[in-house]
């Protein structure tokens, strides 16, 4: 296929291997088993000689045309889908480490992401939370049995970015597995193979999917990382080419094993989500950049978190990596304000817990998406009693700041 832009490449991505019968988008294919007229070709396809689908666990066309096209999104050698993100993120726990190996991962987390690492750490596996806005702080954390660092581009909900250039070079210096979960930026604004991350994390249900109507998770192999310098592969995995060997493994001991398929409905709306997704994501980031300063701006306002303000700490390092600034912002009411009093007041913005859809979403994250973690660790990730979460949406901008600023007043 030439060359095309980022979006003419998602929108005719499909067309280009031949679509039955002239459709523009791959069909919906709900069998779970594939027939094969010769037995020794069924055998040949379980053994991985020849490409095909063996059980809808493990593969189906609709499925892998949106591996496909989110491979072509990062400019990755290959995609593997699953229900959901976190059942991509935890694919990776689950099919590369080992009782005895060690994690790094950025203390600035996803809430269900920090539990899920201390449901790894009762198992064997040390991990240790660091400040990654600074690489200094990696660096002091690693240990011969180090396997892999985990960050986010922006961390949910408080927007700090991990220094994420100099991380990646860290990580190729020890031939250590560099993991980016590029969920808040998206692969328009930000694609983490360019720093060096060996495999990346997308939540598609988020900004990829775009609409809320479908949970799917993505892990894509960016090529970046040696695989022959990994440990853990297990030797049977390891008569495919060694760019291979990490997909080869997650497919088969998480996704086979584990069973978090995406499902083949799923994975048409976020297939079909994924072609306005730069033209989304351009609108949202002006929006949230306009409510950003506006809210700023305003003495009612204890403190603003959003990467294009210049006030924000790590500003430099996203106006350096990012196209834009992305659609996740977090503010705190001076005291005296209550957080929910002010969100019952706003009449576009809906109190929900979802990312990257269409419309403005809002949620006072410590009263629910970080309830679970208790005040000292949402003290340690900055995290206030007022803070609210807001996911922007495509709005016209002057009705948003308007309902915002309406609900101050």
């Amino acid at each position: 296929m030439k060359n095309y832009g980022f979006t003419t490449t998602i929108l005719h991505n499909d067309r280009q291997k031949g679509i039955e019968h002239g459709s523009l988008h791959k069909p919906i294919h709900t069998s779970v088993t594939f027939g094969y007229a010769d037995a020794r070709q069924l055998a040949s396809v379980f053994q991985g000689k020849e490409p095909g689908f063996r059980y809808g666990r493990q593969g189906n066309p609709t499925v892998a045309a949106l591996e496909d096209k989110v491979s072509k999104m990062e400019q990755g050698v290959g995609t593997i889908c699953f229900a959901t993100g976190m059942g991509a993120i935890g694919a990776v726990f689950q099919a590369l480490l080992r009782a005895g190996d060690h994690v790094v991962s950025s203390s600035f987390l996803f809430g269900n992401t920090n539990s899920l690492w201390q449901t790894v750490a009762g198992q064997g596996v040390g991990v240790d939370f660091v400040d990654a806005t600074e690489v200094a702080n990696v660096a002091a954390a690693l240990k011969p049995e180090t396997r892999m660092v985990f960050v986010e581009t922006i961390a949910n909900p408080r927007t700090q970015i991990a220094d994420l250039k100099r991380i990646g070079e860290l990580c190729a210096e020890h031939g250590i597995l560099y993991i980016v979960d590029n969920t808040m930026t998206s692969p328009y604004l930000f694609r983490p193979k360019d720093v060096g991350a060996g495999l990346v994390v997308n939540a598609l249900t988020k900004s990829i999917g775009g609409h809320g109507n479908a949970l799917g998770g993505a892990l894509t192999d960016t090529g970046a990382y040696d695989w022959t310098r990994f440990p853990n592969i297990f030797e049977n995995y390891k008569k495919n080419p060694a760019l291979q060997w990490g997909l080869v493994q997650i497919r088969a001991k998480a996704l086979r094993d584990f069973g978090a398929s995406l499902a083949p409905e799923a994975a048409h709306h976020i297939a079909v989500g994924a072609e306005t997704l730069a033209l989304r994501m351009d609108r949202a980031s002006t929006n949230a950049r306009a409510l950003a300063e506006m809210l700023e701006a305003d003495e009612r306002v204890a403190a603003v978190y959003y990467p294009g303000l210049k006030s924000h700490p790590q500003h430099g390092i996203a106006a350096e990596l990012f196209k834009d600034f992305g659609s996740l912002l977090s503010f705190e009411l001076k005291d005296g304000s209550d957080c929910f009093d002010y969100l019952n007041k706003l009449k576009l913005a809906i109190p929900t817990s979802n990312l990257g859809d269409t419309r403005t979403l809002v949620i006072p994250v410590s009263h629910t998406i970080f309830y679970e973690m208790g005040p000292e660790r949402r003290a340690s990730m900055g995290i206030a009693d007022s803070l609210i979460r807001v996911s922007v949406g495509i709005e016209d901008t002057a009705d948003l700041i308007a309902d915002f600023k309406n609900a101050l007043d």
